[in-house]
């Protein structure tokens, strides 16, 4: 895991500067705080903080090939570089390191963009082709790695985080006010929307080349289901089985390191499940992570350790307070780069310093489990709704909702009559694109009302329609339940699970994530299935449950899925509340940022102070404004301040400006 920037003067504007590049690389420096290197011409400077998991010793990045005619920097990992690198050899290839991200150079020598189809892995790359005078950008399938990209001045900049895009000065730090509403609907802004304007993400499964006249997107994966009526293509027993060996391979190859690789231990099956096989399958002992609270309502130290001890791991656990989130949260937004409604964030953000405290930098996680097995609620939700659909005068079967969200008490309290007309609507539209997850979207966006009302007008209806646009990559035939975990993977798991509560919150420490479970082949395999082989009925994740009976103790098969969630009210509000929250949400503050209206802002933090116990979209209002204040403050106020982060030990790997000024020349002609 490392951090990656560049600029490509595109023969309009300046060339790159060995300052400018380091200056980049600083600000994305707690990445890859072991070693940073940089390549150089009169068009394209690449820079690269370092995270060293693979050949520790030789491999400083920017990497090139035999005849140095390419140059790449990567972020990321590419599991299976040890089967490429043998077939590579044998077919003539010379390697220079032992890198596992040189394989990239000599695929790319063979196959041209193609090469991303060979790749097991999660990376962002950049690669610059010097003979024909292009740039290629790359992101991993799933989106597990980030990367973002801008044009100004005439030059397209790129970089892990957006933070070392704004220090060009020509970079525009304008607030994407469609962004902002995206986020106070969806969680995150919708790809490639961020929150600047004119800054893009490069959407997950998706390569673009650059050159001096076009810049060309592709889409190389996206997820794939089956016809709503398609038979079962195997038994239950046999899909068990065949998810086992994925699963088993995909833990194996993420246990590839020079390093020790640690695991993450909720108490669920996920982790319980990927912890189990790395345990089995794994000569070195496994040292596992857990995240605490003194809060009964979301702690779940109890099963942690339970697992620990039943798997005979060595475990660590770190308990977070109300207090600790509001003490990180400042850091965390930083981090994030985007304003957040929730706290779960900031649990996760501590737990990877944890990791790092213990001397790792690698962890296995049970993240993507739920998207490709149907393990949230969402999923069922949408069972239970198509399933009424077919019947809408039916008073059994809307009965079933009461078996969703126990968790949330909102949703767990009101009489049936109330959940009938809240999850009653709309039930003519089964088949539209956005089914599954309309009605939370709906729900999400009164959010909205807390806006200014020229904010609210300038947010119009432009974040649906693009909402609308990125849900087209739909099956009309597919299932519903189909439909929603491809909204899910496409709306959720990218721009927010993987990003605010995966890579931001552990590269903030120097920490890589592994996913097992997003190797792009169990992804694809378990997408192959009907909806019914994984989840029979409302039992979620069943086949799950059987692939992995003997290596999951017995209690967390059985155990009811306990969704991750975090203090809110009592973090930042209260005797104890952190005094930025006072200061963020004094109106005099909130009128000088126009973005929320102050009388609002007032009365949610006049509620959340008294006895009242606030409601989920309230608590979603709280941490909203409270995050979107300290992300102005980071990204406007201190921003400036934080340009000036450590950038002067950045190595030259090559420094090519007087022999390419002739090629940049005729390139521009």
């Amino acid at each position: 895991m490392c951090g990656i920037v560049g600029v490509f003067d595109r023969g309009y504007g300046a060339s790159p500067t060995p300052d400018e590049v380091s200056r980049m690389v600083g600000l994305v420096r707690h990445r890859g705080p072991e070693a940073a290197g940089m390549y150089i011409d009169d068009q394209v400077g690449l820079g690269h903080a370092r995270l060293s998991i693979v050949d520790l010793a030789g491999g400083l990045q920017p990497l090139t090939n035999e005849d140095e005619s390419l140059w790449l920097i990567c972020n990321g990992e590419v599991f299976n570089y040890v089967e490429l690198r043998a077939e590579l050899i044998a077919r003539g290839h010379r390697f220079k390191t032992g890198s596992d991200s040189e394989t990239i150079l000599h695929l790319y020598e063979e196959q041209g963009t193609d090469c991303v189809h060979a790749l097991n892995g999660d990376f962002a790359f950049a690669l610059w082709d010097s003979n024909r005078q292009r740039l290629v950008l790359a992101r991993d399938r799933l989106g597990v790695r980030p990367l973002y990209y801008t044009e100004a001045g005439g030059r397209l900049l790129f970089a892990s985080e957006i933070k070392a895009l704004l220090a060009d000065p020509a970079v525009s730090r304008e607030l994407d006010l469609i962004g902002l509403g995206q986020v106070f609907t969806t969680w995150s802004p919708v790809p490639p929307r961020t929150m600047f304007r004119g800054v893009h993400a490069l959407r997950p499964g998706h390569v673009m080349t650059v050159d001096h006249s076009t810049l060309n997107l592709r889409q190389y994966w996206r997820p794939e289901f089956p016809h709503r009526d398609a038979t079962r293509p195997m038994s239950d027993d046999e899909a068990a089985g065949r998810l086992r060996e994925l699963l088993m391979d995909a833990t194996r190859l993420r246990l590839r390191a020079d390093v020790p690789v640690g695991s993450y231990v909720s108490g669920g099956l996920d982790s319980s499940a990927v912890t189990g096989l790395a345990r089995r399958y794994s000569t070195n002992e496994i040292q596992t992570f857990a995240v605490a609270f003194p809060d009964a309502e979301f702690d779940e130290r109890h099963h942690q350790e339970r697992v620990a001890r039943l798997l005979g791991t060595e475990h660590h656990t770190v308990e977070c307070g109300p207090a600790d989130i509001a003490r990180v949260f400042p850091d965390l937004t930083w981090h994030a780069e985007t304003p957040l409604l929730r706290t779960a964030p900031a649990p996760l953000y501590i737990l990877a310093g944890l990791v790092r405290q213990h001397g790792l930098k690698v962890v296995l996680t049970g993240e993507g489990a739920d998207e490709c097995l149907i393990g949230y609620d969402i999923f069922k939700e949408t069972k239970v709704r198509s399933f009424w659909a077919q019947e809408p005068r039916s008073k059994m079967r809307p009965r079933l909702l009461r078996r969703l969200y126990d968790h949330i008490p909102d949703l767990a309290r009101p009489p049936q009559a109330y959940l009938e007309a809240f999850f009653g609507r709309e039930l003519d539209r089964v088949n539209d694109r956005d089914f599954s997850h309309s009605i939370r979207w709906a729900n999400t966006a009164g959010l909205h009302r807390y806006f200014d009302g020229e904010v609210q007008a300038a947010i119009g209806a432009a974040g649906s329609a693009e909402l609308d646009q990125l849900l087209a990559g739909q099956g009309a035939d597919w299932h519903p339940v189909s439909r929603a975990q491809y909204n899910e993977m496409t709306t959720f798991l990218d721009p927010y699970l993987l990003s605010s509560q995966g890579d931001r919150v552990a590269m903030a420490h120097a920490v890589e994530g592994r996913f097992p479970f997003l190797d792009h082949r169990v992804i694809e395999f378990c997408n192959s299935l009907p909806p019914e082989m994984k989840m029979p009925g409302l039992n979620e994740k069943a086949l799950l449950k059987r692939a992995v009976a003997d290596v999951v103790p017995a209690e967390v098969l059985t155990r009811p899925k306990q969704p991750f969630r975090a203090p809110i009210q009592t973090a930042f509000a209260g005797p104890n509340a952190p005094d930025y929250v006072r200061d963020l949400l004094d109106p005099a503050h909130i009128a000088r940022d126009g973005v929320f209206r102050p009388r609002a802002a007032s009365w949610l933090l006049n509620r959340a102070q008294s006895e009242a116990r606030l409601s989920e979209l309230e608590n979603m209002a709280l941490v909203g404004m409270i995050s979107f204040g300290l992300f102005h403050r980071a990204f406007w106020e201190e921003y400036p301040n934080r340009t000036q982060l450590r950038h002067d030990d950045v190595v030259t790997v090559a420094d090519r400006r007087d022999s390419c000024a002739e090629l940049g020349a005729m390139a521009r002609r």
